[in-house]
């Protein structure tokens, strides 16, 4: 490895240096990528995804649950074998930190969220042989004060958030007005982009460890927002996909309590934006303003991406979560008397400690009164640091692995009849894919990659990915339609 490394650093001498920059995980995950590619960018770094052509790989790791971590160590071991420097950042080099890194000698270093703002330089460091020091972690929630609306002017780095002291006063995009730094480089070129609207979270679910690495709740200000939104908008983007840890709380520590159904209206004025779509929505805290303003404002799409996670109020309280299946099926109620095509989806939970059979039978039961358009079924797992691994009542794992098999299957048929129930729908569908055995797209009540697709029939000549048709749905395969085009829209 050694010999492949000196051969590397003599061609990084003729040539641009260059870093692969790989992304696992979620939505949050993917704009934390692409702040990082604008500030690789601006230190002099060629960003690409080739990992056996670059100097350096970066993989921006998952540290959720255990299978996303076993899938961040696999890929650093696998960047480890192209000879390239390899280094790890994100959701698990900041829980880990140089616990991971002295377990991971194929790591060149560990990098946490506090080495953002200069990243450029320390991938300098590492390309020159120097020595970074791996990240130390800490509990992040004790960076920010406890009051929400103290956050705003502390100094504490949070990933996505572009303030002069992150952003060095730099506008590294244009098309931001000049007191806003858009500090994003875009990884992909398709009509669909995910856009932060928070980090952080302040529930302190039993079962979740995100709060100890992501830390407490901070809103992005509506300005540093709609700047981003409106060179997205320049970029070709259609579709606005809004992220965070818990976008129902976005405001909380910002002066103005609607702030949330304002920006989507500020959204909504953006030339060239068509769909805006909100994800990681708290059933506890979806007030009726919200759903309203959601209803009223023409470009938002009736799409509920609602975290239930059971439906037992007695695990709900056990998971420190608020709700129950009679409260869930009112809320879902509530939405579809405004909208009766509203898409809705979830993700639940099986197995949690206390899970009696009971509880999974009424979490069946909720699944098949709900009729949701997508959920994804999770056997539960102990975290590090979390509560739930002291609690008792810890389900045996091969009680576990059945209870998630029963689930799925039962989603899995439940999903097929919903799709199934849209046949004869008319919708509109925004095209992402066009290729020689056919084109693909979304409805509004489809989330990008996680809700499946509506694949188009009929006069599909001309059409190219970013365009909006109106399409009847004329049959369904699982989750995924089949629509036939009436017009083109736009």
């Amino acid at each position: 490895m050694s010999s492949a490394h000196s051969t590397r650093s003599e061609d990084s001498t003729r040539e641009a240096k260059s870093v692969a920059l790989l992304t696992l995980g979620c939505a949050r995950n993917e704009t934390d990528s692409e702040e990082l590619a604008a500030r690789l960018a601006a230190g002099g770094w060629r960003i690409s995804d080739d990992g056996e052509n670059a100097d350096v790989v970066m993989v921006n790791t998952c540290g959720f649950i255990e299978q996303a971590k076993t899938e961040s160590i696999d890929v650093l071991l696998e960047a480890s074998g192209t000879g390239a420097k390899v280094v790890a950042t994100g959701c698990m080099a900041e829980r880990y930190g140089r616990d991971l890194a002295e377990s991971l000698p194929e790591a060149d270093a560990v990098l946490g969220f506090d080495h953002y703002p200069d990243m450029a330089a320390r991938l300098d460091d590492i390309l020159a042989g120097r020595t970074v020091e791996s990240h130390q972690p800490s509990d992040r929630r004790k960076l920010l004060p406890l009051a929400p609306a103290a956050r705003q002017s502390a100094a504490a780095v949070v990933p996505g958030h572009t303030r002069t002291a992150q952003a060095d006063g730099t506008a590294l995009e244009a098309g931001a007005p000049q007191h806003l730094a858009v500090v994003r480089k875009r990884l992909t070129d398709g009509p669909v982009a995910n856009l932060k609207l928070a980090s952080g979270c302040d529930r302190r679910c039993t079962f979740c460890a995100i709060p100890t690495f992501r830390g407490s709740f901070v809103s992005r200000t509506p300005e540093e927002i709609l700047a981003e939104a409106a060179w997205l908008a320049s970029e070709g983007v259609k579709e606005l996909n809004l992220v965070s840890e818990n976008t129902t709380s976005y405001g909380k520590d910002l002066p103005d309590s609607q702030a949330l159904e304002h920006l989507l209206e500020g959204m909504a004025a953006i030339d060239g934006i068509e769909w805006i779509r909100l994800s990681y929505l708290q059933p506890a805290e979806l007030r009726p303003s919200l759903i309203e303003a959601m209803q009223r404002t023409e470009k938002v799409v009736p799409y509920f991406d609602l975290s239930f996670q059971h439906s037992s109020a007695k695990v709900l309280r056990r998971m420190r979560r608020f709700g129950s299946t009679e409260n869930f099926l009112a809320l879902l109620d509530q939405i579809r008397a405004v909208n009766p095509l509203a898409g809705a989806r979830t993700n639940v939970i099986v197995g949690f400690p206390g899970e009696t059979e009971e509880d999974v039978e009424e979490l069946m039961g909720f699944l098949e009164a709900a009729r949701l358009d997508s959920t994804g079924v999770f056997a539960y797992s102990d975290e590090d640091g979390t509560e739930a691994v002291d609690l008792d009542g810890h389900v045996p794992e091969d009680e576990v692995q059945d209870r998630h098999t029963r689930v799925a299957m039962l989603v899995d048929e439940l999903v097929s009849q919903r799709a199934a129930e849209r046949v004869g729908e008319t919708m509109t569908v925004l095209v992402e894919s066009v290729e020689d055995d056919g084109v693909d797209g979304r409805g509004a009540h489809q989330a990008p990659e996680v809700d499946g697709t509506v694949a188009l029939v009929g006069e599909v000549d001309g059409l190219e990915p970013g365009d909006f048709v109106t399409a009847k749905v004329v049959d369904s395969h699982g989750v995924d339609l089949v629509a036939e085009i009436v017009e083109e829209t736009w």
